[in-house]
C-alpha cells in the first residue's frame, strides 16, 4: 500500500460524511470504502496491539472473543507469539474457539478472507453488537477490545457485557485511545487542557470518542494485572502524539 491508498483512508477519516440511521449503519458507512486498505494504515496509527496480545497467554482449549475485531488482523499476533496454527490442524493458538465480532460487514468480509487463506478452523466471524452479544457456547476465557471501545457509543454497556460473559477469573484486555480526567488519580498520567480538548474534538469527526472514564471504569470493575499509558505518533500530523493505554485485568470470583 502506498500514498494513494493513504489518501483514500485520509479522505474517509477527515472528509467523507458518515451517515446512517443507527450505529451499525454508521459503522458500515465509515468503513465500507476503506476496508481493503484498513490494516496497512491502522498499523501505523493503532499502537500497542501486539503488546496487548503478548500480555495474554492463550488458554489451552479456551475461548477468546475479540470485540470489534474488524478485519481479523489481531489474529496474526497469535502466530507472532509462536502460538500459530502450524502442526495443529488449523486450530489457531491452541484455542477451542475464537470469535471475531464486529458491526461492519465490510470489515468482516476481509476477516473471512484472512481466515480462509490461513485455513483456521476454530475462528468464527460474528456480525453483532458488543453490548448484547452472548456466545452460544457460554462464558469465555478472554475478551479483548483493540481500539474498538472508543467506537462503541454505550462503551460502559460493552464492558458490562464483557464482565457478564467472562468466566470467573477470566481475562479482559483493552488497548485504545483515551484522555485523562482533569484531576487524574495519583500515579496516573495527567493530560493538559489542550490534550483533553483537542483529541476528543478531532476524533469525534469520525464518531470516535476517547474518554477520561474508560481507565477508571476498568480499574473499578476488574483486578488489574497490567496497565500502561503511552503516546503514539499520528501519520501525516507532525509532532502530534495521541495518548493510548493498555489494560489487562481479571474478573473477580
Amino acid at each position: 500500500m502506498g500514498f494513494a491508498s493513504d489518501l483514500r483512508i485520509l479522505y474517509h477519516l477527515a472528509l467523507k460524511p458518515v451517515r446512517g440511521k443507527d450505529h451499525a449503519a454508521r459503522m458500515e458507512s465509515f468503513y465500507a470504502g476503506q476496508a481493503g486498505a484498513y490494516d496497512d494504515f491502522r498499523k501505523r496509527l493503532l499502537r500497542g496491539r501486539q503488546e496487548l496480545w503478548n500480555l495474554i497467554p492463550p488458554p489451552a482449549g479456551g475461548t477468546w472473543l475479540d470485540m470489534g475485531g474488524g478485519t481479523g488482523a489481531n489474529l496474526e499476533y497469535f502466530a507472532r507469539q509462536g502460538t500459530g496454527d502450524r502442526g495443529q490442524g488449523g486450530r489457531l493458538a491452541g484455542l477451542d474457539k475464537i470469535y471475531v465480532l464486529d458491526l461492519s460487514h465490510s470489515l468482516l468480509e476481509v476477516a473471512k478472507q484472512r481466515i480462509a487463506a490461513h485455513g483456521w478452523t476454530n475462528v468464527e466471524t460474528v456480525e453483532a453488537d458488543a453490548t448484547t452479544f452472548r456466545p452460544a457456547g457460554g462464558p469465555v476465557d478472554v475478551v479483548t477490545f483493540s481500539y474498538s471501545l472508543t467506537m462503541i457509543p454505550d462503551w460502559f454497556a460493552a464492558l458490562e457485557n464483557a464482565l457478564a460473559i467472562l468466566k470467573p477469573g477470566g481475562t479482559i484486555g483493552v488497548v485504545d485511545f483515551y484522555v485523562s480526567r482533569k484531576y487524574a488519580s495519583d500515579g496516573s498520567a495527567r493530560h493538559g487542557w489542550f490534550t483533553r480538548t483537542f483529541w476528543p474534538t478531532w476524533f469525534a469527526l469520525d464518531n470516535v470518542y476517547p474518554s477520561p472514564d474508560h481507565v477508571p471504569f476498568l480499574h473499578r470493575h476488574f483486578d488489574v494485572l497490567h496497565f500502561e499509558e503511552h503516546r503514539a505518533k499520528v501519520p501525516y500530523i507532525p509532532l502530534a502524539r495521541v495518548p493510548y493505554y493498555l489494560f489487562v485485568g481479571r474478573t473477580r470470583a
